[in-house]
């Protein structure tokens, strides 16, 4: 483990902020403080310049910085080497996820990742697709999974999985009766909506583009930060939505909702993101390859859908 007042200094000037950095570290803000206290009497300068509740790298703070880069990575890559030679596979996972699969999917890879390999440990942070990419971007993270598309030349992708949307709607609701939904027809009802930035909303908006649809002539009613709330809203009569099949799985058994498939049919891939120049750990490598088997079974387990939902 690299000296722990650099890994503390490291991420303070990543994030530039002794809060975030708090956060990220599972360390009280007090502690961090004194790390990098302990690194700048070391080097006897001040390695931040905080002015007006910001702060920002002096000179000799970024020079600090740049060698602590190369240490941290030298450090993880030795790791890495030695537990290849050895086959003991143990280290730290940073891994991000977008809503619907931190929510749905990954609880069940993770403990069967933590079962196989107990000597690493797995952070994971949850946000929409454009969060994690983000910190991807920003080195805040290793590893990202997302469902929407990412933009970035610099990132590469991996699919991992194929996840099927639908149209959910109350039981009562005039697209209950039909057999699948057309683009057109989400136009002609309410919508619940996921948030800017959200992987879901994204594809939603595409699948309508595609048909020659407009997506401003979508009538919204409400934008909501998770799966789980636009449920609720959606079973509270504030409209209908499209959302991934693996969410609904609960409301589908107990009948408080209906799903119906689109027409054309909608699918979305799961991905993974991470930096093209970033050194590739065993950790992650093996990540990787557990997460794309299990993630497949676990979306070829989803029960198809019977013939009437609220049966």
């Amino acid at each position: 483990m690299a000296d722990r007042r650099l890994q503390v200094f490291h991420t303070v000037a990543r994030l530039l902020s002794f809060t975030k950095a708090a956060e990220t570290l599972h360390m009280t803000q007090p502690a961090v403080t004194f790390q990098v206290k302990q690194l700048e009497e070391q080097f006897n300068t001040r390695l931040f310049d905080r002015t007006h509740n910001r702060i920002s790298l002096t000179e000799a703070g970024v020079v600090v910085y740049d060698y602590a880069e190369r240490i941290i990575a030298l450090y993880t890559e030795m790791g890495n080497r030695v537990g290849e030679m050895t086959g003991d596979l143990r280290g730290h996972l940073l891994l991000g996820a977008s809503t619907t699969i931190a929510e749905y999917m990954l609880p069940r890879v993770l403990g069967d990742f933590k079962i196989k390999y107990p000597d690493v440990q797995v952070r994971l942070h949850v946000g929409n697709t454009d969060k994690i990419v983000h910190m991807i971007e920003d080195n805040s993270i290793d590893l990202g999974l997302v469902e929407g598309t990412v933009t970035n030349k610099s990132l590469a992708t991996l699919k991992c999985c194929m996840d099927s949307m639908v149209m959910i709607a109350p039981p009562e609701h005039p697209l209950a009766d039909h057999d699948s939904v057309t683009p057109q027809e989400l136009l002609d009802y309410p919508f619940v909506s996921r948030e800017e930035g959200s992987g879901t909303r994204e594809v939603t908006m595409e699948f309508l583009h595609h048909a020659g649809l407009d997506s401003d002539d979508l009538h919204i009613t409400m934008e909501l930060g998770s799966p789980e709330a636009v449920k609720g809203a959606v079973e509270g009569g504030l409209g209908i939505a499209v959302v991934s099949e693996a969410t609904v799985l609960k409301e589908l058994a107990l009948g408080s909702l209906v799903a119906k498939p689109l027409n054309p049919p909608l699918a979305r891939p799961y991905s993974f993101v991470y930096q093209k120049q970033k050194f590739r750990s065993l950790v992650m490598d093996e990540f990787l390859e557990f997460a794309k088997e299990r993630c497949a079974v676990s979306m070829l387990v989803i029960p198809r859908r019977r013939e009437d939902h609220r049966a």
